[in-house]
């Protein structure tokens, strides 16, 4: 079985095209979309059809709860979203769970932990920094998804990052972002997850897509308070 996941796509047609197009190569089982498809300017209309078509959200990502309106602040931004977007996504958004086991329960996906689309399953924030999880964190996060449950591997986005981890027999992975990167190499991200005799294997993934049309598109349409620092944040793969 052979199970492609891609995340946090945030509005970005061309870094969503590009994936598309290497999963497909792949010839996968399936695909999981782990949420946050939306909040972006580089034509997350375009983005959004792409998923629609090939790969709709497998579960609720954050910033997809912004647009769906179940979490308020950041209207500005949320109202230019829905200005690109059919009207019926919001709703659909809103109707997303925020949890999906596939594989007979081996695979649990997520947008940030199993417990909640806004948690960081594999970083923690203390003391003004940012620091990885300690074992028992991500265990109180994975919420009972257990290796004794019949878990093996817990997939989830939201951080950005690239991320791996084993914890009590659990294969915990943060698949890293299609577009908004944050370490500084703007290559759209997924991950190929693979069973063969009964294990799990993952392999990360990037994917080159065409950044400076992207970073062109946000200038030419986005939101005028935005567009600058996106398009900064695409072209370098790092947040302003």
């Amino acid at each position: 079985m052979r199970i492609a996941v891609f995340g946090d796509v945030h509005g970005n047609a061309f870094a969503m095209r590009a994936v598309r197009d290497a999963i497909r190569a792949q010839t996968p089982d399936s695909v999981l979309n782990l949420g946050d498809t939306a909040w972006g300017a580089a034509d997350p209309a375009g983005a959004w059809a792409i998923q629609a078509e090939f790969a709709p959200p497998s579960v609720r990502g954050n910033t997809d709860e912004r647009v769906a309106g179940m979490r308020g602040g950041k209207e500005a931004m949320v109202s230019w979203v829905r200005s690109q977007l059919p009207p019926d996504v919001p709703g659909t958004l809103a109707a997303l769970p925020t949890v999906v086991d596939i594989a007979d329960g081996e695979v649990r996906a997520a947008h940030g932990s199993p417990r909640s689309p806004w948690e960081d399953l594999m970083l923690t924030e203390a003391d003004g920094h940012t620091r990885p999880a300690h074992f028992a964190e991500m265990r109180e996060r994975l919420d009972g998804f257990t290796f004794d449950s019949g878990g093996r591997v817990c997939i989830v986005g939201h951080t950005h990052h690239e991320m791996l981890a084993v914890v009590d027999g659990v294969t915990v992975v943060n698949a890293g972002p299609v577009s908004r990167q944050k370490d500084g190499l703007p290559l759209a991200r997924w991950v190929l997850l693979t069973r063969q005799g009964g294990a799990w294997s993952v392999e990360f993934r990037r994917t080159p897509y065409e950044v400076a049309a992207a970073a062109a598109w946000t200038r030419a349409h986005g939101p005028a308070d935005l567009a600058e620092h996106e398009a900064a944040w695409l072209t370098t793969g790092r947040e302003p």
